[in-house]
């Protein structure tokens, strides 16, 4: 009888999901924002970019408020030649720089980059680092990101990543998963290793 009940209710189920697969037809560049104080946000952001590397595409990567550290996934995905650029715009952590101005001034310089990248058709998916961070601290205004985000090529994603997102680009945002921090290594003491944290 168990296998029975598992059964039916696992057609019932398919039959839900092949409805709405079924019902959706559009297809579009979507805007993708990872926020939350949890672990996970540019390795999520960085693991669409190589899928879209595996489906031949270009990508491009704009590091906000990070850039002080060289890390493995920069190296890796510069591997892949012309089909990622990435840019470490930043100097650091807020926390380390303690310089409002140097880090409006350089978050502005990324966000100009960035522009460039949105407004290329040959870029697949442009994955916009810490920017969350930008717009929380108002380096960048979110009424100037907005239209630009609004204007680009039809079928590119972008990603945008960092805690704090704004109800604003939350709302405007396609798809928003936040991530949770449960547990830390970082608060037992155990120091950030390679592999893990960069």
């Amino acid at each position: 009888m168990e296998q029975d009940d598992h059964k039916a209710k696992m057609e019932r189920l398919k039959a839900s999901v092949d409805r709405r697969i079924d019902a959706a037809q559009e297809e579009r560049g979507l805007l993708i924002v990872y926020t939350g104080a949890g672990k996970g946000k540019t390795t999520a952001a960085l693991g669409m970019a190589l899928r879209c590397i595996g489906h031949g595409l270009k990508v491009a990567v704009v590091q906000f408020i990070k850039g002080a550290i060289d890390t493995a996934e920069e190296r890796a995905l510069k591997s892949f030649g012309d089909r990622v650029t990435f840019l470490r715009m930043g100097e650091g952590y807020t926390w380390e720089t303690q310089d409002r101005e140097r880090d409006a001034q350089c978050a502005q310089q990324a966000w100009a980059e960035a522009c460039g990248f949105l407004r290329d058709s040959s870029y697949a998916m442009v994955i916009l680092d810490e920017f969350n961070i930008a717009l929380k601290y108002d380096y960048v205004r979110l009424e100037d990101v907005l239209p630009a985000l609004r204007a680009r090529p039809p079928m590119q994603h972008v990603v945008i990543t960092g805690r704090g997102a704004t109800e604003a680009l939350i709302e405007e945002a396609d798809l928003v998963t936040e991530m949770k921090q449960v547990k830390h290594p970082f608060r037992k003491g155990i120091k950030a290793q390679p592999g893990v944290e960069f």
